[in-house]
């Protein structure tokens, strides 16, 4: 894979979203460079630290190829008329779960990223897209994005270049991982959930996850 044009750098701050719980998942565009830190873009927040940030889910990327088909469920969803509708900081088109893997490290501007775990789905892209029915799509067809963590700090802005540095595992695709420990595949395949619990590159949560499922 040569490298791909970042399209969009996004981040937000939290805010209430539905009632009193607060989210960051409204990110705005980004201009000129962004600092990308251990625990994600300068100016990021997330309002559930429990579900969300920390070492292992810095950088959340969700790949713009998704857009087409989500549009075509929700034609006049205007929030998929550009990036960020899924609260993601990283938008490219070219990438997706299909080839991106676990354990891939990409130099994301000049900061080095690795593919920590594929991004389970919860409720909030689904009430601010309006479309109750979202968390199970994500589920049934996989299209999850993806989060980092930071290897090597650095800067990133629009027009930078994702560049794949090392792909050490491409057996474990985004996809395959997502499938067996999100989407129920694991149950029939306790192998492989074993090998995803001592694969050191998987977030320590999903390898606990698959842990327990195996």
């Amino acid at each position: 894979m040569t490298g791909l044009t970042i399209e969009a750098v996004l981040t937000g701050t939290a805010r209430p979203l539905r009632g009193e719980e607060m989210s960051a998942i409204a990110k705005a565009p980004r201009h000129g460079a962004v600092v990308v830190k251990p625990l994600g873009l300068d100016g990021d927040e997330q309002a559930d630290t429990v579900h969300h940030g920390g070492i292992d889910m810095a950088v959340h990327h969700y790949p713009r190829d998704h857009y087409a088909w989500w549009s075509e469920l929700m034609p006049d969803q205007p929030l998929l008329g550009a990036a960020g509708a899924f609260g993601e900081n990283i938008s490219t088109t070219g990438l997706d779960e299909h080839t991106a893997c676990i354990g891939d490290r990409y130099r994301l501007g000049t900061a080095l990223v690795e593919i920590s775990q594929g991004r389970k789905p919860c409720w909030k892209p689904a009430h601010r897209l309006g479309r109750p029915a979202l968390v199970a799509e994500i589920v049934k067809t996989g299209r999850s994005g993806w989060y980092y963590r930071v290897l090597e700090p650095g800067v990133v802005a629009v027009g930078d270049v994702l560049a794949l540095e090392r792909r050490p595992y491409p057996e474990w695709t985004v996809a395959r991982v997502f499938g067996l420990i999100v989407g129920g595949a694991g149950k029939a395949d306790p192998a492989s959930l074993k090998a995803l619990s001592e694969l050191k590159p998987l977030s320590a949560e999903w390898r606990d996850r698959a842990r327990m499922m195996s």
